[in-house]
This record gives C-alpha cells, sequence and structure tokens, in this order.
C-alpha cells in the first residue's frame, strides 16, 4: 500500500498553474459563449454568441462600477433613466414593460429608491388604482452624477475600436435591428 503524498509537481515555463480550491479563476480565463460552438457552426449563431458575450462583459462592469462607486445597482440605474427621461412620471406598469421585468420588480426597487428619498409615488386623480413615479430633485441630482459616470465608462469600455469602427458596427446592427422588426411583425 503505497502513501500519497502533498508534493506538488513545478509548474514548467509558459503552462497556467491550475487554479486553487476556492479561488475563482482570473477574469482574463473566461470562456466566451461563441467558443461553444464548432468552426463549422453557422455564421449567425456564431455572431449571436459574440454579441450576447460582448454585452455580457460590458453589463459586468457597469454593474460593478455602480456598486463600487454609487453603492447602487443596475436596474436601479435603469428605472431612474426611464423616470429622468419622463420628469411627468412613470406608470408602474409602464415602467414595468420598460425595463421587461414584473411589476414585483419595479414594486420592490421603488419601494427602496422611495425610502432612500429618490422617487415619489403619486396616485392617478382620474383612476385611485394607478400610480406614477418620478425622481425627486435628490434623485434628479444622484442620478444626473450617475449618468455622467455611466457615460464616461461606457465610452472607455469601447475605446479599443475606432470612431469609424464603431459607427460602422452601429450602422450594421441597425440594419439588423430593422430587419428583425421587419420579419417578426406579427
Amino acid at each position: 500500500m503505497t502513501k500519497s503524498t502533498n508534493i506538488k509537481k513545478p509548474v514548467a515555463a509558459g503552462e497556467a498553474k491550475p487554479p486553487r480550491k476556492g479561488v475563482a479563476k482570473p477574469a482574463e480565463n473566461v470562456v466566451d459563449l461563441e467558443m461553444s460552438t464548432g468552426a463549422d457552426s453557422h455564421m449567425g449563431l456564431r455572431l449571436w454568441l459574440r454579441m450576447l458575450t460582448t454585452t455580457n462583459l460590458v453589463q459586468a462592469e457597469l454593474r460593478r462600477r455602480l456598486r463600487n462607486e454609487f453603492d447602487t445597482t443596475l436596474p436601479r440605474f435603469d428605472l431612474m433613466a426611464q423616470l429622468e427621461r419622463h420628469p411627468e412620471g412613470l406608470k408602474m406598469t409602464e415602467l414595468s414593460r420598460r425595463l421587461m421585468v414584473t411589476g414585483g420588480n419595479i414594486t420592490g426597487i421603488t419601494d427602496q429608491l422611495e425610502k432612500e428619498g429618490l422617487v415619489s409615488r403619486d396616485t392617478d386623480p382620474n383612476d385611485r388604482r394607478s400610480i406614477s413615479v418620478c425622481l425627486t430633485p435628490a434623485g434628479r441630482k444622484a442620478f444626473d452624477k450617475m449618468a455622467v459616470a455611466h457615460e464616461q465608462w461606457v465610452v472607455e469600455l469601447f475605446g479599443g475600436l475606432s470612431l469609424d469602427e464603431k459607427s460602422r458596427t452601429h450602422q450594421r446592427l441597425g440594419k439588423l435591428k430593422q430587419h428583425l422588426l421587419d420579419s417578426l411583425k406579427d
């Protein structure tokens, strides 16, 4: 019967060290979703997975920065962004539709923001079951700070592309968006 030992085998130059147990792998080791397709995969599928991977990377970084800089979440930022665009306020059902989340999610976020004095709720005088949400002056001031930082972060994150590359990508994605809107009509 042989006894096992805990002697570590040396790592050769250029060889990656295996991750320690309980330690997350660094971000650079994250496998892209697009890598799960084979070389012969349909290009449309590969493009979709690249777009999804890129979106996830940008969104994760924005979430991290919002949390670190403003102690807030992306859903809270998104809700406040909708309200900033509509100073007259939006009904809870409209916020739910615009943010594509359930009414329960909107209620929970609104409850938090209201406790912090960032939004207010008002009952519609014509329909007491309908509630409208508005940014308070403190909410507008807080959102303005976040929006400036958010814009700078997005510009920075897309800094790896030239203005021409960003413009061409924007134009091509617009063409794809219009194709989808035209072809997916009921």
